[in-house]
């Protein structure tokens, strides 16, 4: 999401903030009194990771010939096969608002843990090329150049899973679903990298819902922009992009928020999850209390120890075993 969102919008997320706060509760509150409500000041601010402490990469590799067509590869000590967790940041699917430097230190603690990581940049909106299809045929053919890579960085492509966080969320679980895109479309793929979970933190599942919100605070017309136009004038893109629409995806599904959430309101990711296990997906979702839009994307909040729990469950192909109810 936004690095640099000016004060004016500062306010008016805390505002919506505030709303979620006293509409929500999580589901993974213990039982007697909840924790006291975190306010506004205390949430993780836009910008703040990208500031997280963070170790070079081991090595950048281009996927194409793009500047903004590579991946940034962390490779755990030892000998390998290593498992393996792709990393799709933010932004609001703007060029200007995050870069692969966002999910870095979540990339050193998966490393440190044991997993490799594929931490992928890709062309947004701003960026020629960006958009629709370019930005989601980016995605695709970074997971797909993994094989070309694997037995050079000793990766196990046995055991791969999709991270996401924000808009690069909504990209992750689209990633997962994208062998249920129709032919005929321009983001399809051939024979797309069978990974075996996926988690979204916080990234949108249906972008036909709530775009006047997301886009205000984003502050630009994003989701009508990547799409090339409004749910009425371009609806079969909305129905290729949308994970709810391409259910079900076939692996288990991590979905994540705080209660403190305003980009992808509750409703919206309990809406999917229902629609996913209707369709005989199995899903999780966590509802962390006292957190927002950032801190469960970092290595150093309170969520980090499930989020990673629930990375190393989908890279084996399960569920993280902790109930949420």
């Amino acid at each position: 999401m936004p690095g640099r969102i000016a004060a004016d919008s500062l306010l008016a997320v805390a505002l919506v903030l505030a709303f979620s706060s006293a509409a929500c509760k999580s589901e993974n509150e213990k039982a007697g009194e909840p924790p006291p409500a975190a306010t506004a000041d205390q949430l993780m601010p836009p910008g703040e990771l990208e500031k997280l402490p963070a170790q070079a990469a081991d090595q950048r590799i281009s996927y194409g010939k793009d500047s903004s067509q590579y991946g940034d590869l962390r490779i755990p000590a030892g000998a390998g096969p290593h498992p393996v967790a792709v990393l799709i940041h933010g932004g609001c699917f703007k060029a200007q608002y995050a870069t692969p430097r966002d999910l870095a230190a979540m990339a050193d603690a998966l490393k440190a843990d044991g997993i490799a990581t594929w931490n992928i940049e890709y062309r947004r909106l701003g960026q020629p090329g960006g958009g629709w299809p370019g930005t989601y045929l980016d995605v695709a053919n970074a997971i797909d150049y993994l094989p070309k890579i694997a037995q050079k960085y000793s990766l196990d492509l046995d055991r791969v899973a999709v991270v996401g966080h924000s808009a690069g969320g909504h990209l992750a679980m689209w990633s997962a679903a994208r062998a249920r895109v129709p032919a005929t479309s321009a983001i399809y793929t051939k024979k797309p990298l069978r990974v075996r979970g996926v988690i979204d933190l916080a990234g949108p599942l249906d972008l036909s819902a709530h775009i006047a919100e997301y886009e205000g605070l984003c502050r630009d017309s994003v989701i009508t922009l990547l799409m090339g136009g409004t749910p009425q004038t371009v609806a079969e893109r909305y129905a290729q992009a949308s994970p709810i629409k391409l259910v079900p995806l076939g692996i288990p599904q991590v979905l994540v928020i705080g209660d403190h959430e305003d980009f992808v309101p509750r409703p919206l990711v309990e809406a999917y999850a229902s629609a996913a296990k209707q369709s005989g997906d199995s899903v999780r979702l966590i509802v962390f209390p006292n957190v927002g839009h950032f801190e469960i994307a970092s290595p150093t909040s309170s969520p980090w120890p499930r989020v990673e729990s629930a990375i190393r469950a989908l890279i084996d192909g399960k569920l993280p075993h902790d109930s949420v109810h």
